[in-house]
């Protein structure tokens, strides 16, 4: 009986074990030539075993139930709901990529899947060995406010070009301080208006990441890839982001709001015990006085639980007329109303969100797996990170107020 030829993986571990001894003396041109002959056979089965696995998972059309040895369509592969091929979250994306595609083709093994999913508008990156220019704001461009879901969607949102960002902090004060228009009589001088202050900040993008394991398993299948990406990732991405924009310390982490200087502060009289949603309602007028009309209010679950409850003295509710609507927008003085536990129960930020700041992206959310990380890959275990960069820039500190309510009696 003839012998049994060597199959693919002995082949390969001969040639690698040839490679790494370093005292072979044979012909090494003819063992290169070998392993890209091995390595292309390889690459072929992989591909074969790929092209099986996604005939036997098609369903033909018009017959929605699976045949036997069929499986259905994995969330994240065909359209959405409207029909539209284009992902809708970010891991619909990564689970559609060719890179994912590729990883899965090679078992996992080898360079690392990696997509990028933009959810701030499309900027242009520099690559190549030209440093990237640091990105100058050229002025201050308001926008009208809308309704929000998180802290971060308050602010305008810009792409940055660059890993430097530089802005022009308005330092003037309130207008009684520099405004100096005034009628004046014809051949009379006119007034100058001033001085106008301005600080030239510089400061870096800021990266947020962190990752999770998930078993090989787990990475081919489209449901659990999205649930890991979408319930963990992203969300933690985004829960961090806005407590950066608030309580950022502004050196090694994000410039927050709150530890600007410059924001202006409501604090009830002492002895002055106001409900507070009458506190809101004077640092709202504060905030008109210094001409930066507020849009928002940013407050602590606890707070606004106060505010809704509070009763005048027939026991209605002064913020809300029926407690069945539970879905209406959350709204009070004219304000939209963001809850966050980001925000310290007692203390509030009100502001002009859309005029006086700006978060700056790098980066929308990238999405990186690899197998290449510590004891992991004898586990047979990937990594799956999330990362974004980003920063914001507190050009207008005038727009916000923030507000300390009376301790309730």
């Amino acid at each position: 009986m003839p012998p049994k030829a060597p199959t693919l993986l002995e082949q390969r571990d001969e040639i690698i074990a040839h490679l790494q001894d370093p005292n072979y003396d044979g012909d090494f041109d003819e063992l290169i030539q070998r392993a890209d002959e091995i390595k292309a056979k390889i690459d072929l089965a992989e591909q074969r075993a790929s092209r099986l696995r996604a005939l036997q998972g098609a369903v033909p059309p018009g017959d929605p139930q699976p045949q036997p040895g069929q499986q259905r369509q994995q969330p994240g592969a065909g359209p959405d709901e409207n029909g539209n091929q284009d992902p809708v979250t970010v891991a619909e994306a990564f689970v559609r990529s060719a890179a994912l595609q590729a990883f899965r083709e090679r078992g996992f093994r080898g360079e690392s899947g990696a997509i990028e999913f933009r959810a701030a508008p499309a900027g242009t990156v520099t690559t190549g060995t030209t440093l990237p220019q640091n990105t100058r704001v050229p002025g201050i461009i308001p926008q009208n406010p809308d309704f929000p879901l998180l802290i971060a969607n308050l602010l305008d949102r810009q792409t940055s070009d660059g890993t430097t960002l530089e802005y022009m902090r308005d330092t003037s004060g309130p207008q009684s301080t520099w405004n100096a228009a005034a009628v004046v009589a014809e051949g009379a001088d006119k007034p100058k208006s001033g001085p106008f202050t301005f600080d030239l900040i510089s400061t870096s993008l800021k990266t947020v990441a962190h990752w999770v394991p998930v078993t090989r398993q787990a990475a081919d299948d489209n449901s659990q890839l999205m649930g890991y990406i979408n319930g963990r990732l992203t969300y933690g991405l985004e829960y961090k982001l806005d407590r950066q924009i608030l309580t950022g310390n502004g050196t090694t982490e994000m410039q927050g709001i709150l530890t600007t200087s410059g924001i202006g502060t409501y604090q009830p009289p002492s002895g002055n015990t106001d409900a507070k949603l009458i506190t809101v309602r004077k640092a709202k007028t504060q905030g008109e006085l210094a001409l930066y009309p507020p849009d928002a209010i940013v407050m602590n679950p606890l707070d606004w639980q106060d505010i809704e409850l509070d009763t005048d003295a027939n026991g209605q509710f002064r913020v809300i007329t029926t407690v069945t609507d539970s879905g209406a927008p959350m709204r009070i003085w004219g304000l939209t109303v963001v809850t966050s536990v980001a925000m310290a129960a007692g203390t509030a930020l009100l502001g002009g969100y859309r005029m006086g700041a700006t978060l700056w992206e790098r980066q929308g959310i990238t999405i990186l797996m690899t197998d290449s990380h510590a004891e992991l890959f004898t586990a047979n275990t990937l990594v799956v990170l999330a990362e974004r960069r980003a920063n914001v820039a507190v050009h207008t500190p005038a727009a916000f107020v923030k507000i300390t309510f009376a301790a309730l009696p």
